[in-house]
């Protein structure tokens, strides 16, 4: 169940090359284990996707969806709930809360649109370290 254990589920594209940087930048910066994450196209990935009635291919157009505790995050909202949950000052991003959700969306859009493009796509889905094996459903 996501959220559980105060655990914060990031469910990224695994075959994008921004997305699995931003997995390790998590990573690196959450020494704690409080984010789980899955690859949407993973098992885990496509079962928490059903069971929250989100379909694969919004989910990919999305590129990041959080879940935690029953809720479920899409769009710059999941970026700044990652922001928030890093804390210490990595929680001031989410001070971006105060932008009008459109814009923010909207850039968010663009940025998911073009991110092959821009950041390039892996051959195979990109899996973790063996030390971070376990932070991966």
């Amino acid at each position: 169940m996501p959220g559980e254990g105060g655990k914060t589920v990031v469910l990224f594209d695994g075959f994008c090359n921004l997305c699995s940087a931003t997995v390790q930048f998590i990573l690196r910066r959450d020494p704690q284990g409080r984010f789980r994450f899955a690859s949407q196209q993973s098992t885990a990935g496509q079962r928490l996707l059903a069971q929250h009635q989100i379909r694969a291919e919004e989910a990919l157009a999305d590129s990041v969806v959080v879940m935690e505790g029953g809720r479920v995050w899409l769009e710059s909202d999941a970026v700044l709930h990652i922001l928030y949950r890093l804390g210490g000052v990595w929680r001031l991003g989410a001070g971006l809360r105060v932008l009008p959700k459109p814009w923010r969306d909207k850039a968010y859009r663009w940025m998911a649109r073009h991110r092959y493009r821009i950041f390039g796509k892996r051959q195979t889905c990109w899996t973790p370290r063996p030390e971070f094996a376990e932070r991966f459903l």
